[in-house]
């Protein structure tokens, strides 16, 4: 009799140790995958830039169905703000999210998140001049990424490639893999590969482009592949190609913002009469 009571309170005690270490596990997780708190109420200008610029980037080709905008939070430089797993040209404002830097979000409210987050967080905490992140796909960039032939200014607004467009060779940090920046080891390999630079190529993937506002990495954005195929096309043509004079680049990006304004407006009202 004491022998079976004995057994039972055994059996009691195993289920409720499974149970704790259950609701541990479980709490573990989703401390990991949520962030403390917010950061704080963000201007509703800002949030509708951050939507204007993921539809821009759609609505020029620069992302299609993958890739994705971020911008700091103004608030608290350790938290930055990026649309749920979402298409560039469907996001709205009620997709935006927080997340702190290694890449948790403050509320997830069980909605999908960007895989490739981490390259957000990562150079964000290793860029703090960097204001806005775009991460894109765009093709004319993969022959640059993929070659021996390295991205130069060929044209006026594209004058900041001067400053160097390095290439991320994920396989020297990872070995094979799916070509995906899936975690924060990652995420910290390419802001390295990045450094100070204005864009990094992903080799047979993409490319990242940094910025000190939005409007500023949106026509980076824009200007990185447009000038990757002008590049192309000079090249097709036989000869030699003249670049743009590393001073003609300086003196060009003395005034990188002189116009964007404009641009900036009309990029927008376009994008936007789409929603």
């Amino acid at each position: 009799m004491v022998s079976k009571l004995h057994q039972r309170r055994s059996v009691r005690m195993a289920v409720f140790a499974m149970s704790l270490a259950a609701s541990l596990c479980n709490a573990g997780i989703a401390a990991a995958q949520t962030a403390a708190s917010t950061a704080g109420s963000v201007e509703p200008q800002l949030i509708e830039d951050l939507v204007a610029a993921n539809r821009i980037l759609a609505d020029q080709g620069v992302l299609d169905g993958w890739g994705h905008v971020s911008v700091r939070h103004p608030r608290d430089p350790n938290r930055y703000l990026l649309s749920r797993s979402r298409a560039p040209e469907l996001i709205n404002a009620d997709d935006i999210m927080e997340f702190d830097l290694d890449s948790n979000p403050v509320d997830a409210k069980d909605r999908p998140l960007y895989t490739e987050r981490f390259i957000h967080g990562e150079i964000y905490k290793a860029r703090p001049d960097v204001v806005a992140i775009v991460h894109t796909h765009a093709p004319a960039l993969i022959p640059f990424g993929i070659s021996k032939v390295p991205l130069k200014p060929v044209y006026h607004r594209s004058a900041f490639i001067a400053a160097g467009v390095p290439v991320f060779e994920i396989r020297e940090r990872a070995g094979m893999t799916d070509m995906l920046i899936r975690d924060q080891a990652l995420g910290r390999a390419l802001a390295d590969a990045l450094g100070n630079h204005p864009a990094a190529l992903m080799r047979g993937h993409g490319a990242v482009v940094v910025g000190p506002s939005l409007q500023r990495v949106v026509g980076r954005s824009i200007f990185l592949p447009l000038n990757a195929t002008l590049q192309m096309q000079a090249a097709a043509l036989g000869g030699p190609v003249t670049y743009l004079d590393p001073e003609e680049a300086r003196k060009v990006e003395e005034r990188e913002g002189y116009g964007l304004a404009r641009a900036w407006e009309a990029w927008k009202r376009k994008a936007m009469a789409k929603q």
